[in-house]
C-alpha cells in the first residue's frame, strides 16, 4: 500500500502513545460501562482529580448492573466533591434506560447511546471508538487544539471545527480508533499544551503547520473569559435539641439532589440576624434565634464564586414546621450517609 501523509501520521502517533501513554484505570479494560464512566466524570474535569473518584466508584459498582441496584442518594455520595452533579443524575437515570430499554447492554450503535441522558456526540464516539473500535473521532478540547495547530487553524468558527472533524474522519487508524483518539488527547495534555508546548518530542511535530510558524501557543486564538461574578450567601444550622437540619434540593435546580444548610443569596449590607430569621421561616415556617457565627468559607463554581457564611441557630419547638423539600433531623456523625455540596463540607470542616 502507498504511504500517504495520513497514513505516516497515524504510524508515528501510534508507535509513540505504545511507548509513552498515560497509565490511566480506565485504559485497563475494554468494559463498556468503565470507559463510559470515566468519559462522563472527565467532563470538566482534570484527569488527577477523577482517578481517585473513578477507582472508588468502580470498588463500589463494578458493573452497570451494581449501580442500577444503588438509590440515586447513594450515587450522589459516591459522587461527592467531584462537582457538576447534573452528570450523575444523567448517568443514574441512563443506566436504568439501559437496563429498561436494551436488557442491561450497552448500545454499540452511535444513535441509540447517543440518546442517552448525559451522553452527547463526544462522549458517545470516544466510548464507541475505545470499547468498540468504531472508527468515530472524539473531539474534545485536548484534540481540537492539537488538530487546529496540524492544521494551522487560528479561528475556533463552526466551519473550521467541521474542517477539524472532516480531516479526523479521513485520518482516523481503522483498526485502532480508540488509540488514535487516546493517543491525540495525550499529545494535547502533555506536549501540545496551551502554553509552553514540547515540540521538539512532539511524535507529530513534522506534520504541523503551528510548529512551522515558529508561534504555536497562538494557534488557535484564545477566547477571552468573562469575569465571573462573586456573590454573598449566609445559611443557618438549624438545632432543635441534639439534631440539625438539612433541606434536600430540588433536582431541577443547581446541585439537585444534594443535601444543605437553610441559606439565601444575600446584599452584603443586609442585616445578617434578620435576614437569616426572615428566609429560615419562610423556608421552614420555623422561628430561630441566631446563635455564634460558625464561620466563612469560599468556593468557586464553574460560572460564579461566592462567600459562604454560617450561623448556629436554636429553635424551641417544631410547631408550624413545613417547607416543600425533603427534609431530615441528622447528627453531625450522620453527614457521611448524605451527600453535601463542596460548601457545606468546607463549614463541616470549620466544625
Amino acid at each position: 500500500m502507498k504511504k500517504t501523509k495520513f497514513t505516516s501520521f497515524n504510524l508515528d502517533l501510534l508507535h509513540w502513545y505504545d511507548r509513552h501513554k498515560r497509565d490511566l484505570p480506565w485504559r485497563k479494560t475494554k468494559d463498556p460501562y468503565q470507559i463510559w464512566l470515566s468519559e462522563i466524570m472527565l467532563q470538566q474535569t482534570q484527569v488527577d482529580t477523577v482517578i481517585p473518584y473513578y477507582n472508588r466508584w468502580i470498588e463500589t459498582c463494578p458493573t452497570l448492573h451494581d449501580v442500577a441496584k444503588l438509590s440515586l442518594d447513594q450515587l450522589l455520595k459516591l459522587w461527592e466533591g467531584l462537582g457538576y452533579y447534573s452528570r450523575c443524575r444523567n448517568f443514574y437515570k441512563a443506566v436504568h434506560l439501559v437496563n429498561s430499554k436494551f436488557n442491561g447492554v450497552i448500545p454499540s450503535d452511535q444513535q441509540q447511546f447517543i440518546k442517552l441522558p448525559g451522553v452527547g456526540e463526544y462522549t458517545a464516539n470516544a466510548v464507541l471508538s475505545i470499547a468498540f473500535d468504531q472508527p468515530l473521532p472524539a473531539m474534545d478540547g485536548n484534540i481540537k487544539r492539537v488538530m487546529s495547530r496540524v492544521l494551522g487553524i487560528k479561528t475556533p468558527s463552526k466551519y473550521n471545527l467541521s474542517r477539524i472533524k472532516n480531516k479526523l474522519i479521513k485520518w482516523i487508524d481503522i483498526d485502532r480508533p480508540g488509540d488514535f483518539n487516546q493517543a491525540l488527547m495525550d499529545v494535547g495534555a502533555n506536549i501540545c499544551r496551551p502554553q509552553n508546548t514540547k515540540c521538539e518530542i512532539c511524535p507529530i511535530a513534522e506534520y504541523c503547520s503551528a510548529k512551522l510558524s515558529k508561534n504555536p501557543v497562538s494557534y488557535p486564538l484564545k477566547t477571552v473569559k468573562k469575569k465571573t461574578p462573586h456573590i454573598q450567601v449566609v445559611g443557618g444550622m438549624v438545632w432543635y435539641k441534639d439534631k440539625f437540619l438539612i433541606l434536600k434540593r430540588h433536582e431541577d435546580k443547581m446541585l439537585g439532589g444534594l443535601w444543605e444548610f437553610p441559606s439565601k443569596k444575600i446584599i452584603s449590607n443586609q442585616d445578617i440576624s434578620k435576614t437569616l430569621q426572615s428566609l429560615i421561616f419562610n423556608q421552614t415556617g420555623l422561628n430561630v434565634q441566631i446563635q455564634d457565627k460558625i464561620g466563612s468559607v469560599n468556593h468557586t463554581y464553574s460560572h460564579f464564586s461566592m462567600t459562604f457564611t454560617v450561623y448556629h441557630c436554636l429553635v424551641g419547638s417544631l410547631k408550624g414546621f413545613t417547607t416543600d423539600q425533603e427534609t431530615n433531623w441528622v447528627q453531625l456523625e450522620e453527614i457521611d450517609q448524605y451527600p453535601f455540596p463542596r460548601a457545606n463540607q468546607k463549614i463541616f470542616g470549620l466544625l
